[in-house]
């Protein structure tokens, strides 16, 4: 009697292990503003942070768990108690991906810091209590805004931009060739505070600058959110945002940010992936379903489609498209 019931609770307790080891992926935390946040897929909304799609650039053992938030600086992140949720969550070996800059340089006062001091001193927080929880800190810098003019216009709110309209063509004479920076010290700080804490830092600043430079005035705008007057049915009479992506710039600058992280830390480039495409329900992919992403594959040349969660129905796919797709999430195909 006594050996069943040492056996059982042997196979118990293997039970709860597996159990434990299925359940336990490792979760990267992201703080932010809204070049980082998930957004509203209401009304066709085409605005995408590069957080909300950087799930698709790590596989199921990855779990991206997005808190960042239009118009947060680091201030308020934690004046609002969103980041003491953030901590309440973190189990050891997880990650928190912190991005601050956007908001801390407005001149509001429940938003404001200064970096050398209280910008600083927010970002060790960060650090400091993660690691208290057995979490890994990453240190990232703002992203740049899309300002080719040599005068940086005044912006007291980014959030302000998303009711812009009636960008024209005649816009195009105000730009020229040189991207200008528009963050000043703020770049700075979060490489000043990793060096002193010994945090990985990743330098978005220099990625996306050299993306936008490269891609010039008139490219770059892809990136944004930025249409003319009739060129997109969500915003029918245009938008001229040059800080917030759109589902192709985020997936851009996501894929970027990706390879960044994971030149830097081992653990997490064994979990990246490089699909082509993706699809999902929620907004984080390219595209809503199978067919789009098809549609949107280049002919000739060998494509990965990824499915998130999800029955899916199957695609009709042309002659000389090369077509692989790959199941996530417990995604499948919808039975005939």
């Amino acid at each position: 009697m006594r050996r069943i019931y040492l056996f059982s609770l042997i196979c118990c307790l293997l039970l709860a292990l597996c159990a434990f080891k299925q359940d336990h992926v490792t979760t990267i935390f992201m703080i932010g503003d809204s070049t980082m946040a998930n957004k509203s897929l209401k009304d066709g909304n085409l605005e995408r942070g590069w957080g909300m799609a950087l799930q698709c650039f790590f596989d199921d053992a990855i779990r991206i768990d997005n808190h960042a938030v239009n118009g947060r600086s680091s201030k308020s992140f934690i004046d609002e108690g969103r980041w003491q949720t953030v901590v309440d969550k973190i189990r050891p070996g997880d990650y928190v991906f912190i991005q601050f800059g956007h908001n801390d340089e407005k001149p509001k006062a429940d938003r404001h810091t200064d970096p050398g001091t209280t910008f600083d001193a927010n970002l060790k927080r960060f650090v400091k209590e993660t690691r208290e929880k057995g979490g890994i800190p990453v240190l990232f810098n703002a992203v740049v805004r899309r300002n080719f003019v040599k005068q940086v216009p005044r912006n007291d709110d980014d959030e302000a931009l998303r009711k812009t309209v009636g960008a024209t063509k005649s816009n195009k004479a105000e730009e020229g060739d040189t991207l200008y920076d528009t963050h000043g010290d703020y770049r700075y700080a979060p490489r000043h505070v990793a060096l002193a804490e010994d945090v990985v830092f990743i330098d978005a600043n220099a990625i996306t600058h050299r993306l936008e430079q490269g891609l010039g005035r008139e490219s770059s705008k892809r990136l944004h959110m930025w249409f003319l007057p009739g060129e997109e049915p969500s915003v029918p009479k245009g938008r001229q945002d040059n800080t917030h992506y759109n589902v192709y710039g985020a997936h851009v600058v996501a894929r970027l940010l990706a390879d960044a992280v994971a030149a830097e830390i081992p653990q997490l480039a064994a979990h990246r992936v490089n699909h082509t495409l993706s699809v999902a329900t929620d907004g984080i992919g390219d595209c809503f379903t199978p067919q789009q992403a098809v549609d949107m594959a280049p002919s000739g040349e060998p494509v990965t489609i990824q499915l998130f969660a999800g029955k899916w129905q199957k695609p009709s796919i042309p002659r000389g498209k090369k077509v692989k797709f790959v199941l996530r999430e417990g995604a499948e195909w919808k039975k005939k």
